[in-house]
C-alpha cells in the first residue's frame, strides 16, 4: 500500500495535471449596488443563456421561463489519521423552472435528488413565489434558502472550493418553509424572514405541519464602493435565532449564530473574510475564522486558498466535516484547523467549470488529508446577491 507521503505527492501532482489538462435560482434577493465598477460578466459565450426557453420585454404577462438545474460529481480520495476512504458521488442533482409574470411576479420550483440519486425524488430544496413590490421590497413566500454567513450565501453554482466551511456547515442550515423579505436602497441592502426547522420530501406535510419550532434569520449588506482603496468592498452581517425542538431536521444544533464579513475585490483578486459565533448548544458555544483569498491566473484559470480556524469551550463542541473526513475517522474536539489549495477552469464561467483542491485538517488530535477533483455545471438564471458571490475576474495573464 502507498505511503501518506507518496499519496500526498500523488495528490499534489494530480492537482496541478488535472486541472491544467481541463483547459442561486435562489429566492430573489438584492443585487449589488452600483457604488463600485461593475465586475467582469463570465465568459461564458454561447451558454451564456443556458437554460433560457422564452423572454420578452413586450409581453404584459409572461418575462420570462427558464428550465433550470443543476449537476455536480465529484471524485475524493481522503487519508486520515484513523482511517481511510475514496469514490465518486453525485454530489448535487436539481432540477425545475422558474417564470417572472408581470415584471413583478416570480415561480421558482426545483426538485433535488439524493446523493447518487438515492432516491431520484428526495423532495425540493426551494419552492417559493416572490413578488417585487420595488427594489427595496422583495417578499417571498415558500420553501428556501438559509441565508446565514457569507459562506453560505454564495450558491453551490458560485463556490470556488469543494466544499463550505466546518463551523456554517455545523449550523444545519439548508431549505424550510419560510417568509422572508429583502431589498436594497443606496448602499445598504437586507434580508430576514421566518423559518420552519424542518422539512422533508413530503412538501404538503412540510408547508402544513409547522411542529419543529422556527427560526429567524437576517443579514445586513454595506457596499463601500471604491472607499477601501479596492475595486469593490463589502461588509456584511448577519444573525440566526433558533427554537428547534425534537421535531427538527434543520437549524436545530446552535440555539443562536452571528456572523460578519470583509469580501473584497481588487483586479485579479479576491479576499472573504468572515468571522462566526454559534451559542446556545450543550456541547459548547464555537467561534470559527474563515480567510480565503483566490487569485485569477488568467481568464479562466483561478489559485484559490482557505484557512480555517474554529474553538469550542467544549471537549466535544466541533464536529469534523461529513464530506469526507467524518469517513477517514476525524470525529469530534475542541479545536479544528484546516488549509486547502485548488486550481479552478472557468470552461463557460460558473456554467461549466473544473475544481481541484487539496485540504489538511485537524480536530481533537487526529488529522486528514482530502484530495478532491470535481465538475459543476448549471443551467438557468444566475445566483444574485448583495455582493460579489465569487464572480470571475479577469486574469493577470
Amino acid at each position: 500500500m502507498p505511503t501518506s507521503t507518496a499519496k500526498l505527492h500523488a495528490a499534489f501532482t494530480l492537482l496541478v495535471a488535472g486541472s491544467l489538462a481541463a483547459q442561486a435560482p435562489t429566492a430573489p434577493a438584492p443585487t449589488a449596488s452600483t457604488a463600485g465598477p461593475k465586475l467582469r460578466p463570465s465568459p461564458e459565450g454561447p451558454l451564456e443563456n443556458l437554460g433560457l426557453l422564452y423572454r420578452s420585454n413586450t409581453d404584459p404577462v409572461l418575462n420570462e421561463l427558464w428550465f433550470l438545474g443543476r449537476y455536480h460529481g465529484q471524485y475524493h480520495w481522503a487519508d486520515g489519521s484513523n482511517g481511510d476512504d475514496e469514490g465518486y458521488e453525485t454530489r448535487r442533482f436539481r432540477i425545475g423552472g422558474q417564470a417572472r409574470f408581470v415584471d413583478r411576479l416570480t415561480v421558482h420550483a426545483q426538485m433535488v435528488s439524493g446523493t447518487d440519486f438515492e432516491p431520484f425524488y428526495n423532495g425540493f430544496t426551494e419552492l417559493w413565489v416572490g413578488w417585487r413590490f420595488d427594489d427595496a421590497a422583495v417578499l417571498s413566500v415558500g420553501q428556501q434558502k438559509h441565508r446565514f454567513t457569507h459562506d453560505r450565501n454564495v450558491s453551490s453554482r458560485n463556490l470556488n472550493v469543494i466544499e463550505r466551511s466546518q463551523l456554517t456547515n455545523m449550523f444545519g442550515l439548508d431549505y424550510t418553509p419560510a417568509v422572508t423579505l429583502s431589498g436594497r436602497k443606496g448602499p445598504w441592502a437586507y434580508y430576514g424572514g421566518v423559518f420552519s426547522n424542518a422539512t422533508g420530501t413530503d412538501m404538503w406535510d412540510a408547508f402544513t405541519e409547522l411542529d419543529s419550532g422556527w427560526s429567524a434569520l437576517a443579514s445586513v449588506t454595506y457596499d463601500f464602493g471604491r472607499s477601501l482603496g479596492t475595486d469593490t468592498a463589502f461588509l456584511n452581517v448577519s444573525g440566526v435565532w433558533s427554537k428547534a425542538n425534537e421535531n427538527a431536521t434543520n437549524l436545530d444544533y446552535f440555539d443562536q449564530g452571528l456572523a460578519t464579513a470583509l469580501i473584497l475585490t481588487d483586479g485579479s483578486v479576491s479576499l472573504i473574510t468572515e468571522l462566526t459565533a454559534g451559542l446556545g448548544n450543550p456541547n459548547g458555544d464555537a467561534i470559527g475564522l474563515n480567510l480565503q483569498p483566490g487569485w485569477f491566473l488568467t481568464d479562466e484559470l483561478q489559485l484559490v486558498a482557505r484557512y480555517q480556524f474554529a474553538a469550542s469551550d467544549g471537549d466535544n463542541g466541533l464536529l469534523a466535516q461529513r464530506r469526507y473526513e467524518r469517513a477517514a475517522g476525524m470525529t469530534s474536539g475542541d479545536r479544528y484547523q484546516a488549509g486547502y489549495l485548488g486550481l479552478n477552469h472557468y470552461i463557460a464561467g460558473h456554467r461549466v467549470k473544473v475544481l481541484t483542491g487539496i485540504e489538511y485538517a485537524s480536530l481533537g488530535g487526529e488529522d486528514c488529508w482530502t484530495f478532491t477533483v470535481a465538475f459543476r455545471l448549471f443551467w438557468g438564471p444566475h445566483a444574485v446577491g448583495p455582493f460579489p458571490l465569487c464572480d470571475p475576474l479577469p486574469g493577470v495573464w
